[in-house]
């Protein structure tokens, strides 16, 4: 890989030389019986950007999400965010869960503003709040709708509006695109990346598509073989200027593409 473009594993510098929304130093988790998931994982995120991670199936990708969401304690090391330690969920990070996580008895309207429901919101403010963001993922007119008369990709709009909803400055992504097939796919990387342009916000963002990580990254990180360590982390710096299909064509990101996937292949079950 391009060396200016990469770092090898431990802790990164932000681009800008700035401090890193989320740090995260020498994680490792042990399950129950001895499964050793993290074997000490090391990254930072930069403020404003998406990060991705990357890796073989069952090297802890989720696991690691959800110990810088609060959700999973680690067995030892340490996730900061904005240099305070992550002890438990907070306001200032939002999870968009792969399986959707859906209230199956509420309408699109009441699950985007779930959050803010637990969170105390007054009714009239938070019904407001949840109508702008389902109109920001594309979902207006779908306000009184049920999870079960909705469509897979409509309900993982639902899981967006809903993390932006609480307005926390950090969203952490499990494969959210996963359950939808390849053209929905696409068009889903397009508006995630129009919509961080508006919003602003940090995003970490698990995903087993080597080709999506380019596409949608500011940042790369790639784990080995569990228990995982980071590999790399990779900024492939794709440009963005043109058309879906002309960025999808370009040698720089079928390049960035074919390293990455080079780098996977040694960790790999046979």
């Amino acid at each position: 890989m391009t060396e200016s473009a990469s770092t090898t594993s431990g802790t990164s510098a932000t681009p800008d030389g700035g401090a890193p929304a989320v740090r995260v130093a020498d994680l490792t988790k042990e399950f129950p019986g001895g499964v050793r998931a993290l074997g000490g994982v090391s990254f930072d995120v930069p403020r404003g950007e998406l990060t991705s991670i990357i890796g073989p199936s069952g090297c802890g990708k989720t696991t690691t999400l959800k110990i810088i969401a609060g959700l999973l304690d680690a067995t030892s090391g340490q996730v900061e965010v904005d240099g305070v330690p992550v002890t438990e969920p907070g306001p200032d990070r939002a999870f968009v869960f792969q399986d959707f996580a859906l209230l199956p008895w509420a309408t699109v309207l009441r699950n985007a503003g779930f959050g803010l429901e637990l969170r105390g919101v007054p009714r009239a403010e938070r019904e407001k709040i949840a109508r702008e963001c389902v109109a920001k993922v594309g979902l207006a007119g779908s306000e009184d709708a049920y999870p079960h008369q909705l469509s897979g990709g409509m309900r993982q709009r639902v899981g967006l509006a809903r993390a932006l909803a609480v307005d926390a400055d950090i969203l952490l992504m499990d494969e959210p695109f996963a359950s939808v097939d390849e053209q929905i796919r696409r068009k889903f990387q397009e508006d995630l990346l129009h919509l961080l342009k508006v919003e602003k916000k940090t995003v970490i963002f698990v995903t087993h598509s080597i080709e999506e990580a380019v596409y949608v990254s500011d940042q790369v990180v790639i784990l080995t073989r569990g228990p995982s360590r980071v590999s790399k982390v990779v900024r492939p710096g794709v440009d963005r200027s043109g058309g879906s299909d002309a960025i999808r064509r370009s040698p720089a990101y079928l390049d960035w593409v074919e390293q990455i996937w080079a780098e996977l292949q040694d960790y790999l079950e046979e």
